[in-house]
């Protein structure tokens, strides 16, 4: 039976909290609706509660995620205690209908295209950007293709330069199809040594965990990009991997000229991960307990005589319970596939409310998850929009976490790493093109998370 907005308010349905966390406090629920009705609660990956044109947001205010319709500004929503909110970068007119508590107004000095960006990413990178997959890119070789290792069919060349093929030396159990190493070489890049290394004999690597998309859409706009573009990491573990815009390559050749990168395919809000370095084997590997997004993970090259591993996860909202058993499944994987001997990094949204999650403890196994961890320029961990809970993550092997440096920005210094936040950062000009709206943005529910790590090159 067909719903509506206004149909809605007599449906009567109760809120149920699911808790999460542990010793968290219940959240605030919502206001009853004008009738005394309630707002219905949804999931992210499930959002058959809602009514035919409805969606599924998540509401900060309320840190839960509800039915919403959608509305036009100038026409609002017909009643005083729900209020039409603006939907964010280039929404034009229209937004969503919620409770007058939990909107915000759009930041008027944040312009929907600031920084000098191009919308469509063309013209942005002076030499051969990312390759997509089916082909050998500008500057490739006739090297034989590389062998990821993976079952279900070959390796693709994404255009690496001559020498034997390289195993990645992962088993035939690997699900999730062949490894799509996307991305083109690019002579511009050098061996990853910045100018800021203080010895030779070491490499600066800034990893970065960055779910920082925003507006309608759970794809990335202006302001994201300025985020990622700001403090300049090596390596990105992305969450919500879209582009309205134009292509995938388009915005990593926007955001990050001649950089390489991996996405899972076939995902509504992929996973993904940017390198500077070459990415020598890429796939997914299944989790159990969503269907629209897996574990991206990719093997890089980076300066020295180890690789690198990276795993992009974002587990569900639903409860503690479900991310600890996406945590052992991800774990089971790390364990069959990596080599002990290189590094490995797993990042991004883990949408936890405490450390003392039992995902942690599970984690702890396979990478460092005990403290001192990253914090803003005030001392603040938190890194969910209202800065109050530890939702994004980057976290390392025992190996790699002994090489964990200061990350030193201008003429600032974080000595556990930092969390990125343009409303409290300062000065600001230290991370340009970042504006101080940027991490207010419309539905960007997440701050980045950047360490930086001296890896020895020989």
């Amino acid at each position: 039976m067909r719903k509506t907005f206004l149909g809605m308010l007599g449906a009567g349905l109760a809120l149920v909290l699911v808790a999460q966390g542990c010793g968290d406090s219940d959240p605030v629920p919502p206001p009853l609706l004008p009738d005394g009705g309630a707002w219905v609660d949804c999931d992210e990956q499930d959002a058959g509660n809602c009514a035919p044109g409805q969606s599924c947001r998540f509401v900060e205010a309320f840190e839960r995620s509800l039915c919403v319709s959608p509305c036009e500004l100038a026409t609002g929503c017909g009643n005083s205690e729900v209020l039409c909110c603006p939907s964010g970068e280039g929404a034009g007119t229209g937004g969503y209908c919620l409770p007058k508590d939990a909107c915000t107004p759009p930041d008027a000095g944040t312009p929907d295209a600031g920084g000098g960006l191009d919308a469509g990413g063309d013209g942005q990178d002076g030499g051969p950007g990312p390759v997509l997959d089916g082909g050998p890119g500008p500057g490739t070789d006739a090297g034989p293709a590389q062998d990821a290792g993976i079952d279900a069919g070959p390796a693709q060349d994404a255009g690496i330069d001559a020498g034997p093929a390289q195993d990645a030396g992962i088993d035939a159990g690997i699900d999730g199809g062949p490894a799509q190493d996307a991305g083109s070489p690019d002579s511009g890049v050098d061996a990853g040594v910045d100018a800021g290394t203080p010895d030779a004999g070491s490499a600066r690597i800034r990893l970065m965990a960055a779910n920082v998309s925003s507006g309608n859409y759970q794809a990335y706009e202006a302001p994201g990009i300025r985020l990622m573009q700001g403090v300049k990491p090596d390596v990105v573990m992305i969450q919500e991997f879209n582009y309205r815009s134009g292509s995938i390559s388009d915005l990593v050749n926007t955001t990050f000229p001649g950089f390489y990168y991996y996405q899972e395919a076939g995902a509504q809000i992929p996973n993904g991960v940017i390198s500077r370095w070459p990415i020598l084997a890429s796939g997914e590997w299944d989790d159990p307990e969503v269907d629209n997004r897996d574990f991206a993970w990719a093997r890089i090259d980076i300066p020295g005589p180890k690789d690198l591993w990276v795993v992009s996860v974002h587990l569900l909202t639903r409860n503690a319970s479900t991310r600890n058993t996406e945590a052992i499944s991800l774990v089971a994987k790390i364990k069959a596939n990596i080599p002990a001997g290189d590094y490995l990094a797993i990042g991004g949204d883990f949408n936890t409310d405490s450390r003392s999650e039992s995902c942690f403890s599970t984690f702890s196994q396979v990478v460092t998850t005990t403290g001192p961890h990253p914090a803003d320029k005030n001392g603040t961990e938190g890194t969910n929009a209202s800065r109050g809970k530890p939702y994004d993550h980057v976290l390392v092997d025992a190996d790699l976490r002994a090489y964990q440096t200061a990350t030193v920005i201008g003429t600032s210094s974080f000595a556990n790493g930092l969390v990125l936040d343009s409303r409290v950062y300062t000065p600001l000009s230290e991370i340009a093109p970042v504006q101080s709206g940027d991490s207010a943005a419309s539905n960007m529910q997440h701050m980045g998370v950047i360490k930086d790590f001296l890896v020895p090159l020989n």
